[in-house]
């Protein structure tokens, strides 16, 4: 989740010794992929993970680390193609699946396949990524003020668009954060040519849209910390995880308005450590790491045997029946349906 708490590791950069033992495979444009002692990771605005863990790379490769985030998901990788020529980094975390067509046609992206990338899902899977984890973003109710005023809590896209849902819903926008564009793709796919008039009833219905998740989930949704107006808004299916009350929750996510976002790890094109890349990637796939997704990431993680917290399956279960847009359809017509959008909408 572009998460409760979700905040960038900011300003790390640590030395170590060592050799972390990737068990990877890179190819490069290069026939003998270079290693330093530095390593630059390119990342989103709400990449974190904890300080032993990173501090753990850094002594186990001798790399000296530098985290680098230029913004959200789309801001991360329209920068790595702004500077392709000039790359910002080594690696890349953060590319979703509703970009990830993009990077790869534009070039930005090495070629590198981890050894566990095995052991996970095979439907996450894309060009020159590996996948690291994967959540359900959707709309999000603040259960205890739908009790408080003895409105039902609205289920589907349909519903959201009804004269008693008026001026309830905070989204973030598609143009600017990567969950608003998750949740185009989510009206795309529901209500196909139709998407930008259902758009259109939600602004008519009083719509609320913001730049970014943090300012949707924590100045106006009413279920983060009660000072919002708005009891809906656009979040992810495990944000209900992290407003607990006792044995209960205080919000719920809508299941059937829900679109699935993979998050994925990159060789950057041009890296001037593709070796060390490749280890950062074979680390976000460790036991270590991915074991700790859900409390910091507050997404899956992407190898399928992973343990999850105890009380995820109550409260952040994934939709059974995500609403989907097929990959060539999102790298066709993306910019054509954020323009399109933001004309209308934004």
């Amino acid at each position: 989740m572009k998460s409760p708490i979700r905040l960038l590791a900011a300003g790390l950069a640590v030395t170590a010794l060592a050799a972390c033992g990737s068990t990877g495979t890179q190819a490069t444009t290069s026939p003998t992929p270079t290693e330093t002692d530095t390593l630059t990771v390119v990342t989103h605005d709400s990449f974190v993970l904890p300080q032993e863990l990173l501090d753990q790379f850094s002594e186990e490769t001798g790399y000296t680390v530098t985290y680098v985030a230029p913004g959200d998901a789309g801001t991360l990788v329209n920068q790595l193609i702004l500077t392709k020529d000039s790359p910002l980094g080594d690696v890349v975390f953060g590319i979703d699946n509703a970009m990830a067509s993009r990077a790869s046609r534009e070039g930005v992206l090495a070629d590198y396949t981890s050894a566990a990338a095995a052991g996970t899902d095979a439907q996450l899977a894309a060009d020159q990524l590996t996948p690291v984890d994967y959540g359900d973003v959707c709309i999000n109710a603040d259960s205890a003020w739908f009790d408080k005023h003895d409105l039902t809590v609205p289920a589907t896209l349909d519903d959201l668009a009804r004269p008693e849902y008026k001026d309830l819903l905070v989204v973030s926008s598609p143009a600017t954060s990567s969950p608003g564009l998750s949740f185009l793709l989510a009206t795309v796919g529901a209500k196909g040519d139709g998407w930008l008039d259902y758009w259109q009833s939600l602004k008519d219905n009083g719509l609320k849209v913001v730049a970014g998740w943090t300012d949707a989930y924590y100045t106006d949704f009413s279920g983060a910390d009660g000072k919002g107006d708005r009891p809906l808004v656009l979040s992810y299916s495990t944000s209900p995880a992290f407003t607990l009350d006792g044995d209960t929750s205080t919000t719920e996510a809508l299941l059937d308005t829900c679109f699935r976002q993979v998050e994925y790890a990159g060789v950057i094109a041009g890296a001037q450590n593709p070796v060390g890349a490749g280890k950062f990637i074979d680390f976000l796939l460790s036991d270590e790491v991915q074991s700790v997704i859900p409390e910091n990431m507050y997404m899956y993680p992407a190898v399928t045997d992973t343990e999850l917290p105890a009380d995820w399956q109550k409260f952040a279960p994934l939709s059974d029946s995500p609403i989907e847009v097929a990959p060539a359809d999102i790298d066709a017509n993306r910019e054509a349906w954020i323009s399109q959008w933001s004309e209308a909408i934004g």
